[in-house]
């Protein structure tokens, strides 16, 4: 009897690198993954080396197909990639080589450039058309630094040699080496540099950034025909057939099908999208307009998005940093010695605010510590403090859509704390829906690879079945309480907005 056909998600994320087999039914079947090393060079830098996620993510589809038996080999039909966004890499066409470090989403040396291109006047015009702002998060000002600063990269400009992709067009690149030059519209609307209501390039954005049209890459939908894995490499021969931002994937492989249904994903940094329907949403909040993804046509769903730039980081931090812990998941214990934070609040602006302050110059901070004060309060603070910062996130998208959000899907590799989980319900008032599999990010791009190669022909059906196996959080805490836990915590985030005044 022949196997069930299955799905391959190539994960390419900030910390590490993932392969991972889905079958029809959206279920997880096997995965492998890679790290990833980040370089921060100077305060606010952040960069990795191009060939590095390439050779990450080599590394978790070989150790993957190491692990399958020759029928789940052959039953692979088709391939989505799926990445950390925004992060910006250039190279030269001609020898596939980078030019610079890739310039990594969190990155915040470009504060100069954005700056300059507001006091031209150029933002209002940028945020109408991308439904961004202008800010170093994104890829474009990241694009005009490299240009700035790398000589290889001006040289390549110069001689017609340059591409420019995010990293789901380096992969593709790499793949089917150098046959496909493409951008789907999901991460192309992170760029800067796609007008979001057209979904075309914008030549005047290239233009002040001084990047050739001809070395952006092809942009295309996130459902569709991309190649095929190169001969030699792990999985050769499998169609590549779905291309999808990490955040957009997450919000899929949630199943918020429907308008108003909201994720939150807790990874490097975490991020609330909700989804908004086939109109772009404009927030007035600090939110941003993004595209969620689109059918094989090109026909979109778009989304609302508050980004928060350092959750799983804070764990990092309190592990390799603090040394108070020696594994991410000793925080959970090491919370549970303490009935509550003590006062004690974490603010996680390591590397600046995003959603709704935009502020790249704020950092976090520590506040409310005594002589009392013992490591189960800062690890419960630490916590605290990303359900705090989501739950200012969620207060927003409410607020934007004019009706609150009734329940929160969680994943990522933060949600699998309970203590994180609770005090994210208490703190927005919402119920907290927790999947049995956290990595709703492989399994969204394996859905969409699914309906693009006939595999999958009803999303609708697995919707109606997402609560099965789910942990729900319900919230513990009355109204009163609520309020006055997130009035401290807009205090303690206004001082981490003022500190370099």
């Amino acid at each position: 009897m022949a196997s069930k056909p299955l799905l391959l998600a190539l994960d390419q994320g900030t910390s590490s690198s993932r392969a991972a087999l889905f079958n029809e039914e959206g279920q997880l079947i096997d995965s492998f993954s890679a790290p990833l090393r980040i370089e921060y060079p100077a305060d606010g830098w952040v960069q990795q080396d191009a060939n590095n996620i390439w050779t990450s993510q080599l590394n978790a589809m070989s150790g993957l197909e190491k692990k399958l038996s020759p029928q789940q080999r052959q039953a692979v039909v088709s391939c989505g990639i799926t990445n950390q966004r925004e992060t910006t890499v250039l190279w030269r066409r001609s020898n596939n080589q980078p030019c610079g470090p890739a310039l990594v989403w969190q990155d915040g040396r470009t504060v100069d450039i954005c700056s300059q291109w507001k006091l031209e006047g150029l933002e209002q015009e940028w945020c109408h058309r991308t439904g961004l702002l202008l800010d170093p998060y994104f890829s474009a000002s990241k694009i005009k630094w490299l240009l700035d600063h790398e000589p290889e990269a001006k040289q390549a400009l110069a001689n017609n040699d340059l591409c420019f992709g995010t990293v789901e067009s380096w992969l593709l690149w790499q793949l089917t080496a150098g046959k496909q030059h493409c951008s789907d519209m999901s991460n192309a609307s992170r760029t800067l540099l796609m007008d979001l209501e057209r979904r075309e390039w914008v030549e005047s954005f290239c233009d002040t950034i001084g990047l050739s049209m001809n070395a952006l890459p092809e942009l295309v939908p996130c459902r569709g025909n991309f190649g095929r894995i190169e001969t030699g490499l792990p999985f050769s021969g499998v169609p590549i057939q779905g291309l999808l931002g990490d955040q957009q994937a997450a919000t899929l492989g949630q199943l918020c099908l429907e308008e108003g249904e909201a994720k939150c994903t807790y990874g490097t940094g975490a991020f609330l999208v909700v989804n908004s329907g086939k109109q772009v949403h404009r927030s007035k909040e600090g939110l941003l307009s993004t595209l969620g993804w689109t059918d094989e046509n090109g026909s979109p769903t778009y989304c609302l998005e508050g980004s928060l730039f350092n959750a799983g980081t804070v764990v990092q931090w309190l592990r390799d940093g603090l040394k108070i812990i020696h594994s991410a998941e000793e925080i959970n214990t090491l919370a549970a010695e303490v009935t509550n934070s003590g006062g004690v609040m974490l603010v996680p602006a390591f590397t600046g605010w995003g959603t709704p302050h935009w502020d790249p110059l704020a950092r976090g901070l520590i506040i409310g510590i005594t002589r009392d004060t013992q490591r189960g309060h800062i690890a419960k603070a630490a916590l605290e403090g990303i359900a705090l910062s989501v739950a200012n996130l969620v207060n927003l998208a409410e607020e934007s859509i004019s009706h609150g959000l009734g329940e929160l899907a969680v994943d990522g590799g933060a949600a699998a704390s309970n203590a994180l989980l609770q005090a994210q319900a208490d703190c927005t008032g919402l119920r907290v829906r927790r999947p049995r599999n956290l990595e709703s990010t492989a399994k969204g791009v394996a859905l969409l690879a699914g309906l693009q190669s006939g595999v999958i022909t009803n999303l609708q059906k697995l919707a109606s079945q997402r609560q099965q196996g789910a942990e729900l959080f319900m919230p513990n805490m009355n109204k009163q309480n609520r309020q006055k836990w997130i009035s401290r915590w807009d205090e303690a985030v206004r001082r981490s907005l003022d500190w370099y005044e």
